[in-house]
């Protein structure tokens, strides 16, 4: 019997890569993007799991998966900055130059 390759294994891998490359965009395009690879990776690692004789790519998978975490965990501290940020400053402080200036200059 010829093994097949796990589901979206490869889907994994590029959606685990995309989470850690846009966890810059506030923290939330990342995260969506880390918790559907790792959704897909464990639903693909359970059906390895039950047949690993009928499967290959488990390897990829695998990788994926902790690309994802790694992704995850990146756009949660970014997520949680920007909040902090956000709360801290003001967006209207953030948004121009000059006044983030004037409070900077104010901590020191």
């Amino acid at each position: 019997m010829e093994q097949q390759k796990l589901p979206n294994a490869t889907l994994i891998m590029v959606f685990g890569i995309i989470s850690i490359i846009t966890c810059c965009c506030y923290g939330v395009v990342g995260l969506i993007f880390g918790v559907v690879a790792l959704v897909l990776a464990n639903k693909a690692m359970k059906l390895h799991a039950e047949n690993p004789d009928m499967y290959e790519g488990l390897q990829t998978v695998k990788t994926g998966r902790i690309l994802a975490i790694i992704g995850i965990v990146l756009n949660v501290l970014y997520l949680l900055m920007s909040i902090w940020a956000i709360s801290t400053f003001g967006w209207d402080a953030l948004q121009d130059p000059e006044k983030m200036q004037e409070i900077l200059q104010q901590y020191q």
